[in-house]
């Protein structure tokens, strides 16, 4: 019984596994491969997100800078032509006054006792009489600052007829046109009549419309032309872009200067005295560099858009 007690038990286990465990599912299997492109997909749309947002974010920012720019320089340009516009004012304003001044303070020192009615009835004489002897004592320089004068309100009036506003005009276009007055064709203008004179010295009725035919072709086409290329020079254009605009305006300025100049010169000629006929002159003048500065300036500014074309297209190319 002691032996059979302390025997090891043996136990048999059956070769035969349940069905239970056999038909059990079996584990599923990871593909490294697909998670990896899955994983890659991914990344790559979160980059290509970030990257249209940060785009989006951009042009956002650029709008934004470009309508703050543009508002900057709208400003700036409002500022810049209120200031060109009280500075044209302050010059209107100041030689104004500096005319009207000397015109009326012309007998000064002759006001003790005098009333207002006294002073405004003797101005315009005094004045003239004060204008005969400059002609006398220097002539050129007197000539010469009145054509200058009549040049510079002509190009004032051409900058107004053409839509700017009165305070609004170019000071650099009303200084050229005035140096070009003052300095060419008051001195020229002398010379030119007492030459005129010296041409005809005759005093039969038809030297008056030799005179006044002379002035039209001969006279008429060289001024032009002086006047054209001076004031392109002042423009620093070519020389091939001056002679252009000569060649362009020249007969057009020739024929205009006969429907105003032919009635005016008759007079200039047939009743005005020799050293006073630039004064009259000048202010017939006021109409004709009306003319000449809207011809002249319209012929620049053409030729300019002309430029800038050619060179945005040949940009382009």
């Amino acid at each position: 019984m002691a032996a059979l007690c302390c025997c090891p038990t043996t136990i048999i286990v059956s070769g035969k596994v349940s069905s239970r465990i056999k038909t059990a599912d079996p584990l599923p299997r990871i593909n490294p491969f697909k998670n990896q492109k899955r994983l890659i997909t991914e990344r790559r749309n979160l980059i290509v997100k970030s990257i249209i947002e940060d785009r989006e974010a951009i042009d956002v920012k650029n709008d934004s800078f470009k309508a703050e720019e543009e508002l900057t320089e709208d400003k700036v340009e409002d500022t810049d032509r209120l200031m060109s516009r009280g500075i044209n004012a302050a010059i209107v304003l100041a030689a104004g006054t500096v005319a009207v001044t000397k015109l009326l303070t012309i007998d000064h020192d002759y006001w003790q006792g005098w009333t207002l009615y006294e002073i405004l009835r003797y101005a315009p004489e005094h004045n003239w009489f004060a204008y005969e002897q400059i002609l006398k004592t220097n002539p050129v320089l007197a000539k010469m600052a009145i054509s200058g004068i009549v040049y510079s309100l002509g190009d004032w009036i051409a900058q107004c007829y053409e839509g700017k506003p009165l305070f609004e005009f170019d000071r650099t276009r009303v200084l050229r046109s005035g140096l070009v007055g003052f300095t060419l064709h008051g001195s020229l203008s002398h010379y030119y009549y007492q030459f005129c004179e010296a041409l005809f010295p005759f005093q039969e009725w038809w030297v008056v419309p030799a005179k006044v035919a002379f002035d039209q072709t001969v006279w008429s086409a060289i001024w032009n032309s002086i006047y054209f290329t001076v004031l392109g020079l002042l423009r620093f254009q070519s020389p091939a872009d001056i002679f252009s605009e000569i060649k362009t305006t020249f007969l057009p300025m020739l024929t205009a200067g006969w429907k105003l100049w032919p009635l005016a010169h008759l007079v200039t000629y047939g009743v005005i005295p020799v050293d006073q006929r630039l004064l009259w002159v000048d202010c017939i003048e006021l109409i004709w560099v009306t003319i000449l500065s809207t011809y002249s300036n319209e012929k620049a500014e053409a030729q300019a858009s002309e430029e800038t074309n050619s060179s945005s297209h040949s940009s382009e190319d």
